[in-house]
């Protein structure tokens, strides 16, 4: 499916992670010192996913989401990896490849503003850093909420905007002198540079749970982890 709702600024999101594509995930295990794992395990943990459940992973990049939560739904249940990253999903499809049994996952390409299911439709979701980047995080929420089942939970993963100046002031350092220095190396300094404003104009965890609350959630919750460096937003569908 293509995207729909494609404006020129997420054309251009769309753009770098294509980009940025063939070595995201060596730069993920290099840069978290592998602790992304654990902080997408947890994720997936507070979705609450059963066997035989249809789940949605959105901005599912890589697929290791999709890949996690198609072991937790098993062979009755089914995954679906949406990404606007024809790249990404290459890399996805061709990860699970050579997996037996064939993990039950379709990869659709599409935008995370219009999603091309129907009301109702899946029993939980999970997003591992996509809310930063979407255009629009309102209606981003809006639309994962209408194509969650009533009683469905989501898990958000993605940076955390602290509130806290010191976690904050070791988070620039570390984003300035870590993340964007190793993406050079790869030749991708324009590609990781844009982390630090992102985060910037990201809502801290309350005004995420508040903008929840106004797209239609009866419940969210916003946890720090990884020492506030990182955030999920939990919700639930009434």
């Amino acid at each position: 499916m293509n995207d729909r709702r494609v404006t020129p600024q997420s054309s251009e999101i769309r753009n770098l992670f294509d980009r940025i594509a063939p070595v995201y995930d060596q730069l993920n295990n290099w840069l978290s010192l592998g602790q992304h794992r654990i902080w997408k395990l947890m994720a997936v943990k507070w979705s609450s996913p059963q066997p035989g459940n249809i789940y949605l992973d959105l901005c599912c990049g890589s697929g290791d989401l999709a890949q996690l939560l198609a072991r937790r739904v098993g062979e009755t249940g089914k995954v679906y990896g949406v990404d606007f990253s024809p790249a990404q999903l290459a890399i996805a499809q061709t990860r699970i490849a050579g997996i037996y049994p064939l993990p039950s996952i379709n990869w659709v390409e599409a935008n995370a503003l219009d999603l091309p299911f129907e009301d109702n439709y899946f029993d939980g979701a999970t997003m591992g850093y996509g809310l930063r980047n979407v255009t629009d995080i309102p209606q981003c929420l809006k639309e994962l909420c209408r194509t969650l089942k009533p009683g469905a939970q989501a898990a958000i993963l993605d940076f955390n905007r602290s509130t806290h100046l010191p976690v904050r002031a070791f988070q620039q350092w570390y984003l300035e002198n870590i993340v964007v220095p190793c993406a050079k190396n790869f030749g991708l300094t324009e590609e990781y540079a844009y982390l630090a404003p992102s985060l910037e104009r990201f809502p801290t965890g309350s005004e995420q749970v508040a903008l929840a609350l106004k797209s239609g959630f009866a419940k969210a919750t916003h946890y720090p982890i990884a020492g506030g460096m990182m955030g999920v937003l939990v919700l639930s569908k009434a």
